[in-house]
């Protein structure tokens, strides 16, 4: 064999070695992070292997998507799915993961070219009157969730019966893995805990304050500690709504900064528009409340400060 040929084989076999070896940290990546969102859809968030879901993105093009993963979106999907320490080649390689998952190729998004006559083509453009009479498809939204996703996203809203299923009956984990069926079910995992009414009927608050539960700050770290910062913070409501309370501290006593700012919210007054329709949309306070926290049909654990009305009750008084 000439050196050329054996210096091309090489190059040949360095390539198929480096292209293996991003798509298996592609794959890890997804596992360890990207999966979190995209396994279920959380939020919005394209369903790994759901074609539907991931066209709309691949029609803007694979280097947008590179974008959107390293940098973060305004819909709630935090930089790097919020783990910063990620390399960016290794976040490019998850998003090729979650593409293949597809069997989507950027040029398959373009138009054919019409392979009809002009009449076949006025022929098939009417629909049967059947087709006609069904209502406009309304599922596009702002969150990029569909129509059944703003319906379904809060999955702490389930009849008693239905809670807290069996990891292969969850919907999140992959029944057919065989360590899926290892999984304690949460029933059984729960029984010591203390309870509450709202979500899964776990208070997570309260057991960590009794130390049934620790968060895993030394999972990446041996010597890592949570910063729990303790304030709060008031956003007033209009309307006769109690205003929400904001509890840092015991967000922070489970999340990092970096979980919920700046992919989420903004750290700065003003800089964050809040509603309950961006809620239920998954947005906001919605990434986490109805799928990861207790759902947003338990109104009072956020509208927890009353009003004062006493200013307004004595001008009333003194008006008369």
């Amino acid at each position: 064999m000439s050196i050329q040929r054996l210096v091309f084989a090489s190059l040949a076999c360095f390539s198929l070695v480096s292209a293996a070896s991003a798509a298996d940290a592609g794959k890890d990546l997804y596992t360890k992070t990207c999966a979190v969102c995209h396994a279920a859809g959380i939020a919005g968030a394209p369903k790994y292997g759901n074609a539907g879901d991931w066209q709309p993105r691949i029609a803007g093009g694979v280097p947008k998507l590179y974008g959107s993963a390293l940098k973060g979106t305004a819909k709630g999907m935090p930089p790097k799915g919020g783990n910063l320490d990620a390399p960016d080649a290794d976040v490019k390689a998850a998003v090729d993961y979650m593409l293949a998952s597809v069997k989507t190729a950027p040029a398959a998004v373009k138009p054919a070219a019409p392979t009809t006559s002009p009449a076949a083509a006025a022929t098939s453009a009417a629909p049967p009157a059947a087709q006609q009479a069904r209502p406009v498809d309304v599922s596009a939204n702002t969150s990029g969730a569909s129509a059944a996703d703003i319906n379904s996203f809060n999955r702490l809203l389930k009849p008693v019966g239905k809670r807290n299923p069996p990891p292969a009956e969850d919907g999140i984990h992959d029944p057919a893995n065989d360590g899926t069926l290892a999984l304690m079910a949460p029933l059984a995992a729960y029984g010591p805990l203390p309870k509450s009414l709202a979500g899964n009927r776990i208070n997570w608050v309260k057991a960590i304050e009794e130390n049934k539960i620790n968060p895993r700050w030394d999972r990446n770290d041996p010597n890592a500690t949570p910063v729990v910062i303790d304030l709060n913070i008031v956003r007033e409501v209009k309307g006769s709504m109690p205003d929400v309370v904001y509890p840092h501290k015991q967000h922070t006593e489970w999340l990092d900064c970096s979980n919920c700012h700046p992919g989420i919210f903004v750290p700065q007054k003003g800089a964050n528009a809040i509603s309950m329709a961006a809620i239920l949309l998954g947005e906001k306070c919605g990434v986490c409340h109805g799928k990861v926290a207790f759902p947003v049909s338990e109104c009072r654990l956020c509208h927890s400060k009353k009003k004062d009305v006493r200013p307004v009750q004595a001008a009333a008084t003194a008006a008369k």
